[in-house]
């Protein structure tokens, strides 16, 4: 990347700033060198791989496949390993007295989901209220409530709150951070 060194904006390639117009680089012109072949090397010469070559047969050789040997009957290796085995006879199968095959029986005690304030696993802020962490955005490890009753039109009362972030339109709440581009969401005042 190039960047440009006085609107320090990036591009991948060209001789100005496609931003302010400054030259980033004066062309380079390549010097004009006097190349003289050396007298001791052979001159080769290359007709676009096209050349015909001249390669003569050795007569010696079949030109189409390998002869064929001799026709021999097949022969048995007396100590050889061959791929069958003797058959087997029933095996007695005994089951493991010490292994569980169950699940524990249920005593109807569940988990809680968590309440109050929540410590942010990456930043270590607490936090009352939200699912994602008002300094870092990752989400924060809180059950979500169930649905509240909803406003005229069938609409959450809670979603009337949500803004469109004013850099990536993701819904986010005003005054916090977009999870998305990290944009402080701003409430227009009207």
């Amino acid at each position: 990347m190039i960047i440009c060194p006085v609107c320090e904006h990036q591009q991948a390639q060209g001789d100005e700033c496609d931003n302010c117009g400054k030259k980033l680089q004066a062309p380079r012109v390549a010097a004009a060198v006097a190349v003289a072949p050396l007298p001791e090397l052979e001159q080769t010469h290359h007709a676009g791989g096209r050349v015909a070559v001249e390669a003569p047969t050795i007569p010696e050789l079949d030109h189409t496949r390998q002869q064929a040997g001799p026709d021999l009957p097949p022969q048995v290796m007396p100590d050889m390993e061959t791929t069958r085995t003797a058959p087997v006879d029933k095996v007695s199968v005994e089951a493991v007295p010490e292994m569980d095959t169950g699940r524990a029986a249920d005593d109807g005690v569940r988990t809680a989901a968590p309440t109050g304030a929540v410590v942010c696993r990456y930043c270590r802020n607490v936090q009352a209220e939200g699912l994602v962490c008002d300094r870092c955005g990752m989400r924060l490890p809180r059950a979500r409530l169930a649905p509240t009753a909803t406003a005229k039109g069938g609409v959450n009362a809670e979603d009337l709150t949500w803004l469109p972030c004013q850099k990536c339109r993701t819904p986010t709440r005003p005054n916090k951070i977009c999870t998305v581009c990290g944009t402080r969401v701003v409430a227009d005042e009207a």
